[in-house]
């Protein structure tokens, strides 16, 4: 097979630009891909546990959860900025500025295992609700347990809890199909959980759209895996707002949503 002048066999490996990758360029990714990652987790691993583990008996104090949000937020900020030193993925944040406010439901897409990761980041007064196994996980609990993150589990005490703390000023960051997507342009169901708790705290919902490179984190694969598209591109874009009103149900409210979001994905490219 011919070869192309930038060392890359035609109809081979390419980046999510479209770009062609020569073999020794992934190889480079890939190292750091798997490099990117042992570092996130042992940084997690040495926060949470020498970190978090010691204060978790001040967990209840507000000032405790906000220092540990701003903390998580500061690390992954770090972490993004290696990705794009190193190349291994541009992450691009659209419509984040001015901040995001506080206050405010936050409903997003999930395509990839590194959603919370990016939003949290540029969101830190946002708390979000994760599923049960990574707030028992001895590495990740300790930090997203007094950071104020919630469970998934709690059922009826969610509600309560997540209205407290919009009252105390944070908002709330909620994945409402409940698992990652397969592919990126397809949206699970969406449960409308996340509009009954905006209607009885009267908050505002902002949608999140995320688009990310093929195979990064999807669900079905392996987190260690490198995606087939390295650099990979991954864009996270503020979209619409809905304000309370309270002549609408939370059905109508969560059904506009996903009609919403189902559009928004034909038609937003990664």
């Amino acid at each position: 097979m011919a070869s192309s002048s930038s060392g890359c066999p035609e109809g081979g490996v390419r980046g999510a630009d479209g770009a062609p990758v020569s073999a020794l360029r992934r190889a480079y990714l890939v190292g750091v891909y798997w490099i990117s990652w042992a570092g996130f987790l042992g940084v997690g691993a040495c926060f949470g546990l020498g970190v978090c583990l010691p204060l978790l008996v001040f967990s209840k104090a507000t000032g405790v959860r906000r220092f540990a949000r701003r903390a998580i937020a500061f690390l992954m900020n770090v972490w993004i900025r290696w990705l794009h030193c190193t190349g291994v993925a541009r992450v691009h944040f659209e419509g984040f500025e001015p901040a995001p406010l506080p206050g405010t439901v936050y409903v997003a897409n999930h395509p990839s295992l590194l959603d919370a990761t990016f939003l949290l980041a540029r969101i830190p007064h946002a708390i979000c609700i994760f599923k049960p196994a990574l707030l028992r996980n001895p590495v990740t609990g300790p930090s997203a347990v007094l950071a104020g993150h919630l469970s998934a589990a709690d059922g009826l005490d969610l509600f309560k809890d997540v209205q407290d703390r919009l009252g105390e000023g944070c908002s709330v960051l909620i994945f409402p199909e409940g698992r990652r997507t397969q592919t990126g342009a397809v949206l699970n169901p969406i449960r409308p959980g996340f509009a009954v708790i905006a209607c009885r705290a009267r908050a505002p919902v902002q949608a999140v759209v995320i688009r990310t490179s093929r195979g990064l984190g999807r669900r079905g694969g392996v987190w260690w895996r490198p995606p087939a598209e390295l650099p990979a591109r991954i864009v996270l874009r503020l979209d619409r707002r809905w304000e309370y009103c309270p002549e609408t149900p939370p059905s109508a409210l969560a059904s506009e949503v996903e009609a919403h979001f189902q559009r928004r994905l034909s038609d937003f490219p990664v």
